[in-house]
């Protein structure tokens, strides 16, 4: 009888029927933005809903899964299985990262994670390819006061150097290095342009959402992105929202705080110089053209 009980065992951990062992697959959502346009409050009100896992920190998973492609492309036994079985071979790759996106949150409970990682939008459709269900959130906001809530903040903690080391320029020259393409604004910015080159089909899998709407109409707003979801409907209380432990904002020197409120309350609008107004407009058109055409 023991000997029966052991081999049954045996096989139900192969075939992965074991009683009590428990196979979920979360619909996984990203979100990823803009810098300074409400990420970290956007993460908070997803876990408003009791649907929704959200542990409202920027998450190393995306990166994990860009490194394992970088690594995994370098190798020498891999790249000789290739040659000799390519289909087989990057059948396991393609299992093996599967496994790996959905194994970090393999003890949430609920139907719905949330990872946060700007670099989500810049690497949508190898998401998608590992999990062609995935959705993407992506919050936006005025350039302009993007830059000024940065600047603010550069002005409360002036004795602090940006971590790619932007202190000494002159607010102007700041402003230019910003928008830079390699730079906190300019390459989330170049991955947000580069949506209209991809094709509908990861159009429709991704959802922009504004800041100012949210400051604005919060309820609305989120009622919105619960339904593109696929979630029951719920409303938020905006005056008596959950505060998380928020991340660390040491990373960026202390420019660009994550602090999460009990309530939602509008910032006051940045005083930004026309000169620099003027040129953030020109040079990010069809960003204004895309999503604020009134201005």
């Amino acid at each position: 009888m023991e000997n029966n009980n052991i081999e049954r065992t045996q096989v139900e951990l192969m075939t992965g029927n074991l009683t009590g062992a428990r196979e979920m697959k979360n619909r996984f959502v990203g979100v990823a933005g803009l810098p300074r346009a409400g990420s970290t409050l956007l993460c908070q009100l997803l876990a408003e809903h009791p649907e929704i896992y959200c542990e409202g920190h920027s998450s190393p998973l995306c990166n994990s899964l860009l490194a394992t492609r970088r690594m995994i492309s370098d190798d020498q036994f891999m790249l000789s299985q290739l040659d000799v079985q390519f289909d087989k071979t990057y059948a396991h790759l393609k299992s093996a990262m599967q496994g790996f996106l959905h194994g970090w949150y393999a003890d949430a409970v609920k139907p719905v994670v949330i990872d946060k990682n700007r670099a989500w939008l810049h690497c949508i459709e190898m998401l998608l390819h590992l999990d062609p269900e995935a959705k993407l959130i992506i919050s936006i906001r005025e350039l302009g006061q993007i830059y000024g809530s940065v600047e603010s903040q550069h002005q409360k903690t002036i004795l602090l150097d940006f971590i790619d080391h932007l202190a000494d320029f002159d607010r102007f020259g700041r402003a230019d290095q910003l928008f830079a393409k390699d730079k906190s604004i300019g390459a989330p910015l170049s991955s947000v342009q580069a949506v209209q080159d991809l094709p509908q089909s990861v159009k429709d899998r991704i959802y922009f959402v504004k800041f100012e709407d949210l400051m604005a109409q919060p309820v609305a707003t989120m009622s919105h992105i619960y339904a593109w979801l696929g979630l029951a409907a719920h409303m938020i209380n905006p005056q008596q929202l959950t505060v998380q432990a928020h991340e660390s904002d040491s990373h960026y020197r202390h420019k660009y705080r994550h602090k999460q409120h009990d309530h939602i309350e509008a910032p006051k609008p940045h005083e930004i110089p026309p000169r620099i107004q003027n040129q953030i407009e020109s040079a990010c058109a069809w960003y204004y053209e895309w999503f604020y055409p009134q201005k």
